[in-house]
């Protein structure tokens, strides 16, 4: 059994954050794999359900972000999982919007929700990092972060989480580059080639030769 967590602030004024970025990734997985609705526990909400071979619980922790270990914990006791059958999907703010990366153990980068995970849990969890960009200044970031994604992001937010989606068995079975290869897939799908330009016949059809001959000649030669 393994335990994957999405990171967020609960109600809908922060629905649409960039920080809540964690929570639309198990909202997706839950609704393309065909789990159960969510349900109030753990200080949070979970569905059970499978992924692949794997039986996964999803929670999405209703503490709000900086006490997000709580709800961890508490859920990690219950099923008596070890740090390492947790995952969790968190906002990164050193990735590019659209980036993926995942990742075994490790800081918490300043980040609140896993700050809190690793005081209730150690670190030896992992994490799906996904990428949203940096303002370009430090104290731009709780703005940022707290504010919804803008309409322009539409496209590869979409892309995202349905890539994170798609990849979700393999994540659960430890293939974290085929996890990976699923989210690249929807973020950069290859490009179909165009169609490549005939080559040009190497014998081109012979042009009849200009007649040089003047008109008197041309008569003269009719009789000849």
């Amino acid at each position: 059994m393994q335990l994957f967590v999405g990171l967020g602030n609960p109600g809908a004024t922060y629905a649409r954050n960039r920080h809540n970025i964690g929570f639309m990734a198990v909202d997706r997985i839950a609704e393309d794999h065909g789990f159960p609705p969510f349900r109030a526990k753990f200080q949070g909400e979970v569905a059970e359900g499978r992924l692949g071979g794997e039986k996964v619980i999803l929670l999405k922790p209703a503490t709000y972000m900086n006490r997000s270990g709580q709800s961890v914990g508490e859920a990690m006791r219950f099923y008596k999982l070890a740090p390492e059958d947790v995952t969790v999907f968190h906002d990164e703010l050193d990735l590019a919007p659209g980036k993926v990366r995942v990742k075994q153990g490790g800081g918490h980068a300043g980040h609140n929700g896993l700050r809190s995970i690793h005081a209730h849990i150690g670190e030896a969890y992992r994490r799906v990092r996904l990428g949203i960009g940096h303002p370009g200044r430090k104290e731009l970031v709780s703005g940022y972060v707290l504010h919804d994604f803008g309409k322009a992001d539409a496209d590869w937010l979409d892309d995202v989480l349905r890539g994170v989606a798609d990849g979700a068995p393999d994540l659960a079975a430890g293939d974290q580059s085929r996890f990976q290869n699923a989210v690249a897939q929807r973020a950069a799908p290859a490009r179909t080639e165009a169609p490549a330009k005939p080559a040009p016949s190497a014998a081109k059809e012979a042009e009849p030769e200009e007649d040089a001959r003047s008109p008197l000649q041309k008569l003269v030669d009719r009789f000849k």
